[in-house]
């Protein structure tokens, strides 16, 4: 049986057994807050736990690394509509210890790709087309840079709303044990 498959039989019974009852909430963040954090699978369960976070308290945006490559892209649109629309308070940049972002160099994905059969003269194009393949593809050397950089272009963006708290912080995906990096409450005062 396929993995989508199995997801798909599982589904039937979820419904069916109206185990969905558990998780029906709204649109709108209970504690007002936004997650952006790394995508790492050990993260899943851990951080809302380790957050005291249930479904239906946060908004959450999982991107390699809890970096934003962007000021212009996905991610950070999807954080002016939770601060804008959907009544977003405060925002919470989580990296985490052990982070495969660590010294993640763009050479390294590049070439997997070219051996999974992209071809190269995709990757020249790319570069002549004035992407920085460099830059987006490129991790940092220590987490708390990465959610040092993530917390400085959010809170500097033109479009984000004044005064609002942008923390940082850096989790054990051992442990769940939170290290603060960036108080968002004193860079409002």
């Amino acid at each position: 049986m396929s993995l989508i498959s199995e997801i798909l039989d599982h589904n039937v019974r979820f419904v069916q057994n109206r185990e969905y009852e558990s998780y029906r909430t709204d649109q709108f963040p209970n504690k007002k807050l936004l997650v952006i954090t790394c995508m790492d699978t050990r993260l899943v369960e851990l951080l809302p736990r380790a957050m005291n976070l249930r479904n239906g308290d946060v908004k959450m945006i999982k991107v390699a690394g809890a970096v934003i490559t962007h000021p212009f892209g996905s991610v950070m649109r999807s954080i002016l509509i939770a601060v804008h629309q959907l009544h977003v308070q405060e925002i919470a940049v989580v990296g985490h210890h052990d982070c495969g972002m660590i010294n993640f160099h763009c050479k390294a994905l590049l070439d997997q790709a070219v051996q999974s059969g992209v071809s190269q003269d995709v990757i020249d194009t790319l570069n002549n087309a004035g992407i920085d393949l460099e830059r987006w593809l490129t991790g940092f050397e220590k987490v708390e840079e990465g959610v040092r950089g993530s917390v400085k272009l959010i809170r500097n963006h033109p479009l984000m709303r004044p005064g609002i708290p942008i923390h940082g912080l850096v989790i054990n995906p051992e442990t769940g044990k939170l290290n603060l990096i960036r108080d968002g409450y004193e860079t409002t005062k």
